[in-house]
């Protein structure tokens, strides 16, 4: 089967362990085969000698010690299989997110959040399960059905077992078609289940929004839409699960008929004793197990095949950002020189997104960017980061930033984005992402340096007061102010403020402003902002629009030139003056 061709890899690490399991699910099955031989052998040394009953207590010490031991072993091999698959559960997992910590941008703009969450929760169950019930079933109703077949043909009577066997080829006709069925619908299943995760996540995410807006009515009416798909096609599986037990009821059914007609023929003509159809009858009722596992079987075997497959795309995906790199860092000089950048499979536009010839950022130095909405800027820090490839362009030090492992590259970074995340954790925990060993003193510094300790300090409970998910508990300034506290403490050779200081006021901009001019001065500091005041200290300032570089120069010098800088700069001066008089 496909699914445990997949899987090939865990059950060659857990060999010995699943070893074990299939061991002690052959001594169960030998012994459970012993049962009805016991029993028809007392029933038949009862008929033929009723005065003797010694062979009866003979029997039932036998009967208790193997029913005590059946017990045991049952438990000893749920405890090792089990116990297997769950490690494969949590290897899947793991898998998952390392591949998914490795992708870039490319891959998440294709993906989901709540489909890659269904991927990792419910597909992961699925094949979780397929390998620890699927091989439980799969090897115990093989033993079980081969040993009560020999049985039936060499201990009671070969013809009455042919006999009796006769329903059984409709039977796997039968559980092919259906296990077909229910592939389809369980994987139709996954689907619709990733996408009423993915619902559930943004109908929580942006629940503010929905209730500022009123829209809690028409988003309940289309998250109803959603639930209501997956529940058809969660029925549709559960539908074709059903229609595995009246198979085996019909063909048990039949199989009785034929066994106990023919049985009594024999009989009759004293063929077969009454204690071996005995046996017999009490075998093909052991046989009710075997023929349910084979449907269970079917039925998680094509689960996991789904799950399997929804997971392989995700596993087996292909890096977008390919981390080859092997040179190690030593310089921090940023080079970018012909630049031409087009973002991949994105057939809505024809022009490259960012267009740069030649651009310098010695160590040290201050970088300034400005530009109206959409001009590049942020495409240009992804391409710093490598979040997506430029074939060389852009190099750090001597060599060009594809040459260095990803890791170490995008630590040279510390980047505050214009909508910072924080997780749902302590500020202190928050400030310290990037060095957790960092003391109190080095925390509160950062703190200090982004001009948000005395913010946090008003907290009830100071620098351990949780911020809640996505740092819902703190304000839009709160947030940036402790996201640059976050970069600072870093130590980054290289820091990035992407509109990073416009929830604050201009005061307190300034003041973290000034904080950076005297902070570690061999940093290098690339300044994104709107707000063009933030950018009079730059060593140098570059304007793009539309993706390109149309202008650059100090600010003095922009200021004189008759561009878009110095008509923006005009115009935020006259507001901030019309701000003053109101």
């Amino acid at each position: 089967m496909s699914l445990f061709r997949h899987l090939g890899w865990f059950f060659r690490r857990h060999k010995f362990t699943y070893a074990l399991a299939l061991l002690m699910l052959l001594v169960v099955a030998l012994m459970n085969i012993s049962v009805p031989y016991l029993i028809g052998q007392t029933l038949d040394g009862l008929l033929q000698q009723p005065e003797q009953q010694t062979g009866l207590f003979g029997y039932l010490p036998q009967l208790l010690l193997l029913g005590l031991a059946l017990y045991l072993l049952r438990f000893g091999w749920r405890m090792v299989l089990f116990g297997a698959s769950y490690r494969l559960g949590g290897d899947l997992r793991q898998q998952l997110f390392r591949r998914l910590s490795r992708q870039g941008l490319a891959f998440y703009s294709s993906h989901s959040t709540g489909d890659l969450m269904a991927r990792a929760t419910n597909d992961v169950d699925a094949v979780e399960v397929a390998a620890g019930e699927g091989i439980l079933t799969g090897f115990d109703g093989v033993l079980t059905f081969t040993f009560i077949l020999l049985m039936m043909f060499s201990v009671i009577d070969w013809r009455l077992t042919l006999v009796a066997l006769l329903p059984f080829p409709l039977m796997g006709l039968a559980f092919y078609r259906i296990s077909k069925l229910l592939h389809r619908h369980f994987h139709q299943s996954l689907e619709r289940f990733s996408e009423l995760n993915e619902a559930t996540q943004q109908a929580i995410a942006g629940i503010r929004l929905v209730k500022a807006m009123g829209r809690e009515r028409i988003e309940s009416q289309g998250f109803d839409q959603i639930t209501d798909a997956a529940a058809e096609r969660t029925y549709q599986v559960a539908r074709a699960e059903a229609m595995y037990d009246p198979v085996i009821f019909v063909c048990l059914a039949f199989t009785t008929v034929l066994s106990l007609g023919f049985g009594t023929w024999l009989i009759v003509h004293d063929q077969l004793t009454l204690g071996q159809l005995t046996s017999f009858s009490l075998y093909l009722g052991q046989l009710i197990w075997p023929m349910f596992a084979f449907g269970w079987l079917l039925n998680i075997v094509e689960r996991g095949n789904a799950a399997i497959v929804r997971l392989d795309s995700v596993l087996n995906a292909p890096d977008s950002v390919v981390d080859e790199g092997e040179r190690a860092l030593t310089q921090t000089r940023l080079q970018i020189s012909d630049l031409r950048f087009c973002y991949p499979d994105d057939p809505s536009t024809t022009a490259p997104a960012l267009t740069i010839d030649r651009l310098d950022l010695p160590p040290g130095k201050v970088l300034g960017i400005a530009g109206p909405t959409g001009a590049g800027k942020t495409t240009l820090v992804r391409l710093l980061q490598r979040q997506f490839d430029c074939a060389g362009a852009i190099t750090l030090g001597e060599h060009a930033i594809d040459q260095y492992p990803l890791a170490q590259l995008r630590s040279a970074f510390a980047l505050v984005p214009q909508d910072p995340f924080l997780f749902s954790a302590s500020v202190r925990d928050n400030i310290a992402l990037a060095r957790p060993d960092a003391s109190d003193e080095a925390v509160r510094q950062a703190a200090r340096l982004a001009a948000v300790e005395a913010d946090i300090l008003r907290f009830p409970e100071g620098f351990e007061t949780q911020v809640g998910e996505r740092g819902v508990t703190l304000s839009g300034g709160q947030r940036q102010r402790i996201a640059i506290a976050r970069a600072l403490l870093s130590e980054a050779p290289l820091l990035i403020l992407d509109d990073a200081l416009s929830a604050v006021d201009m005061e307190t901009e300034q003041q973290i402003l000034s904080h950076l001019r005297r902070h570690n001065r061999q940093q290098s500091r690339i300044i994104i902002s709107h707000r063009l005041s933030s950018l009079m200290d730059a060593d140098e300032i570059v304007v793009l629009r539309a993706g390109a570089l149309c202008e650059r120069g100090r600010h003095h010098e922009l200021i004189a030139q008759d561009g878009w800088f110095s008509r923006m700069w005009t115009y935020q001066q006259m507001e901030a003056a019309l701000d003053e008089q109101a």
